[in-house]
Parts: C-alpha cells; sequence; structure tokens
C-alpha cells in the first residue's frame, strides 16, 4: 500500500509541475511573439541582451514556483521545517542532490522523482531560450546594416 502512496503523490506533484510549466512556457511564447511581431531587427545588441535576460529571469521564476510546490508537499509530508523543505526541493530540482537532508524512506522514490521531472522541465525553458537566441540572430543577419 505504500507504493501505491508514493506513486499516487508522485503521479499529481509531476501533472502539477508539468502544467506549471507548460502555462509559464505558453506565456513566455506569447510573449515572444509579440516582441518578435515588432521590427525587432533595429534591437541593438544592448537591448537583445536585456530581452533575454528578461526571459530567463522569468524562467528562473517559474522554475521556483515549481520547487516550491514539490517543496510544500514536503513540508507538509517529510520535513518539520520550510527551510529543510525547500533546501531538499531546491537540491533535487536541479540534481544536485547532497545527501544531508534526506526523506522519510516511505517517501525516498520522491527524490528521484523530482530530479527527473527538474532536468526535463529545465531542458524545455533551455530550448525556448535557445529558440529566442536563435531568432535575435537570425533577425540581425538578415536586416540591412
Amino acid at each position: 500500500m505504500p507504493f501505491v502512496r508514493q506513486a499516487g503523490a508522485a503521479a499529481i506533484l509531476i501533472v502539477l509541475t508539468l502544467s506549471f510549466q507548460c502555462a509559464g512556457m505558453a506565456t513566455l511564447i506569447h510573449l515572444a511573439k509579440t516582441q518578435f511581431q515588432r521590427d525587432i531587427s533595429r534591437l541593438s545588441a544592448l537591448r537583445s541582451a536585456v530581452l533575454v535576460a528578461r526571459f530567463t529571469s522569468m524562467i528562473v521564476v517559474l522554475h521556483l514556483m515549481q520547487i516550491l510546490l514539490w517543496a510544500a508537499f514536503y513540508r507538509w509530508y517529510c520535513f518539520p521545517s520550510w527551510e529543510s523543505a525547500f533546501y531538499f526541493s531546491t537540491t533535487s530540482y536541479s540534481t544536485v542532490g547532497y545527501g544531508d537532508v534526506v526523506l522519510p524512506p516511505i517517501w525516498r522514490t520522491l527524490g528521484p522523482t523530482e530530479s527527473l521531472t527538474g532536468v526535463l522541465m529545465c531542458g524545455l525553458s533551455a530550448s525556448f531560450l535557445f529558440a529566442v537566441v536563435t531568432r535575435l540572430v537570425q533577425r540581425r543577419e538578415l536586416s540591412p546594416s
């Protein structure tokens, strides 16, 4: 029975994490399309860098929200403090995994599950930033100087 509880909790956390990521990425894609509908070929290198920094900052906030989601679960079921829950969630999500704070045995499969989920969500974010930078470079190369 404990496995069913773990699997159910993992499934719910993964679905919520993916929902946050999809909603955040949809918002970022909408913002990027809005930016690219303007004549971005006239953006200076500094303004392009600021645009990438803005998108990167929004992605960091998106990932922090996902880390907080997992941390809330850990705080509720596993750790006595928010500090421990957030620390464990951050090290798991980012795949650092120090091991100085560990989950109770009944929930130990959630750490690797969060790590796998975090890697996939960071991959989606990195691919978005790659697409933005590629578009900026292409527009600058195509613009008449």
